[in-house]
């Protein structure tokens, strides 16, 4: 049952990730997902600060409002600052992740609340921190947050599906159309940030970037249909998890990094395989543009385009 709690856990951290994963990638907004899961730390330590718990519910709003807040800070020094995307990523989550590590040093020293724990994570511990309602152990607290993050982003995607792809492929249309290209850009960063800490305890915040990131994008390169990309990443999360646990328990490894590699395995077919833009299949279609004559006699000729 154990690891049967694992592997559950697991998927639902690589479907969660996935599904907004999408977005980001076709955004090319990558980048600002791995910005976010760093620049929540100071809104995960205010939460605790201001309530003295470690409840959900506040740590879940205090990262969703500095998730929020980066993505405006980083819009805010592209539009004002004349600066590069990757530069302003770069220094709004580097600024609010100081942030978070001096509040973490400062004033949490005396709980269970450190930077590694944050980072690194670990899911092979998870099964064992239970909900309990009316004396009835009802499972792990991490498969009831994870399974409430996942259907918010299941309801919201699918609610705002036309809205959501409109911005994704054509930002300028949609606002042309009269669609607020600004409140569902922030409400895809405050379902990314949502995302993440509610996956912290079971892959940590570095490792859930490559579930975030990683699916989605191999999904990208074998369709250009959204609705077939989204059920691909959720799949390739799945994937990850599943043979990531295998992984770690032969190597004797980390679980949760285990899940990354094998995930970036996953991405590695894709980008070898894939029929339109795999390397594979371009090495093959280069080869036979260069058949020589004698090779091709006795072939039907070749239609020229």
């Amino acid at each position: 049952m154990h690891t049967l709690w694992i592997l559950i856990i697991g998927s639902l951290v690589g479907v969660s990730c996935a599904l907004v994963g999408c977005f980001l990638v076709l955004r090319r907004l990558a980048m600002l997902g791995d910005a976010i899961s760093h620049a929540v730390l100071p809104g995960i330590v205010i939460a605790f600060m201001l309530t003295a718990s470690r409840n959900t519910l506040p740590m879940l709003a205090g990262a969703g409002a500095f998730g929020v807040l980066t993505a405006w800070l980083t819009d805010v020094l592209i539009r004002r600052g004349q600066l590069q995307s990757d530069a302003a990523i770069g220094v709004t989550f580097t600024w609010l992740f100081a942030v978070g590590v001096i509040l973490v040093s400062a004033f949490t020293g005396h709980v269970d609340l450190d930077v590694d724990c944050v980072l690194h994570g670990e899911i092979l511990f998870v099964p064992f921190d239970t909900w309990t309602v009316g004396g009835v152990d009802i499972g792990p607290r991490a498969f009831w947050i994870l399974t409430g993050v996942t259907l918010a982003n299941l309801a919201v995607i699918g609610l705002g599906y036309k809205e959501l792809k409109l911005c994704a492929f054509d930002a300028a249309l949609a606002a042309a159309m009269g669609f607020n290209v600004a409140l569902w850009h922030y409400l895809l960063m405050g379902l990314v940030a949502l995302t993440t800490v509610a996956a912290f305890e079971s892959v940590g915040a570095i490792l859930v970037v490559a579930m975030l990131i990683v699916p989605a994008n191999a999904a990208y390169l074998l369709t250009d249909r959204l609705s077939v990309m989204l059920l691909l990443a959720g799949l390739f999360g799945v994937l990850s998890a599943v043979g990531g646990y295998g992984l770690a328990t032969l190597i004797d490894g980390s679980i949760a990094a285990a899940m990354a590699v094998f995930s970036g395995l996953l991405f590695l077919a894709a980008a070898l395989l894939s029929p339109t833009h795999g390397a594979l299949g371009y090495y093959l279609a280069r080869r036979a543009r260069h058949v020589s004559p004698r090779e091709t006699m006795g072939s039907e000729p070749a239609i020229n385009a």
